[in-house]
């Protein structure tokens, strides 16, 4: 028996081994998908939708599923560009766009997600409740901008699976839902330790140094119309 399993992704041959995911065979197979809540450095989540692909059925149908977590099976056949699979995930993404009050700056992982997709954040086609601005700067090191939050999940997953802290928290519910530190009394009281590792995973900038919130603040205000607060 082979030890290694046998895809086609997009046409591409590709061996991978046992247990690997999809997405790992796309990746292999040089046929990339996006990805918004997933890191490479956590256990797959599954909660954003934005990996889907479609996949050849058994009886002759396309099914469509989420590629970070599905394990991959000899002979499977994987669709990246599949249309059903595409639409899904371009309207999930276009929903996240729509509920910040801001376009995710241009080096942020959303930011090329929604390129990938071709969606212009001035341009969505809904519009509707946007999340309220408010920051908290209260630690040493770090800031939470609480309305770049798309609950992806990643910070609290970094800070519990890579540091083992458990000092991040996910709260509230549908639009309102977020993440705080603690019992939401913030970085610089909660058992957070500094390590930035819920900084470096977040694709929104929602969590970041506060250095880079002051820079990107400085520029904003510069750009601004007489230089009134952007």
């Amino acid at each position: 028996m082979s030890d290694r399993l046998s895809v086609t992704v997009d046409g591409t041959a590709v061996e991978v081994p046992p247990g690997s995911t999809v997405l790992q065979a796309a990746r292999a197979a040089g046929h990339p998908v996006p990805v918004l809540c997933f890191d490479d450095r956590l256990t797959p989540f599954g909660a954003c939708r934005v990996c889907l692909v479609g996949v050849e059925g058994r009886d002759g149908g396309m099914d469509v599923i989420a590629s970070c977590t599905t394990p991959a099976r000899d002979g499977m056949v994987v669709h990246t560009r599949e249309d059903r699979a595409r639409r899904v995930a371009a309207a999930v993404v276009e929903l996240v766009l729509s509920e910040l009050p801001t376009p995710p700056a241009p080096h942020t992982e959303l930011a090329a997600v929604a390129r990938e997709f071709d969606l212009e954040p001035g341009a969505l086609r809904w519009t509707g409740e946007q999340r309220a601005v408010r920051h908290d700067t209260r630690h040493p090191y770090l800031a939470l901008q609480h309305e770049l939050c798309i609950s992806c999940g990643r910070c609290v997953r970094a800070c519990d699976e890579i540091q083992g802290t458990f000092a991040l928290t996910a709260v509230g519910r549908g639009f309102h839902a977020g993440i705080a530190a603690g019992i939401d009394e913030g970085f610089r009281d909660s058992a957070c330790v500094s390590c930035g590792a819920c900084a470096d995973t977040c694709p929104t900038d929602a969590i970041t140094e506060l250095s880079l919130l002051d820079l990107a603040t400085e520029r904003a205000q510069a750009a601004a119309p007489n230089g009134a607060p952007a």
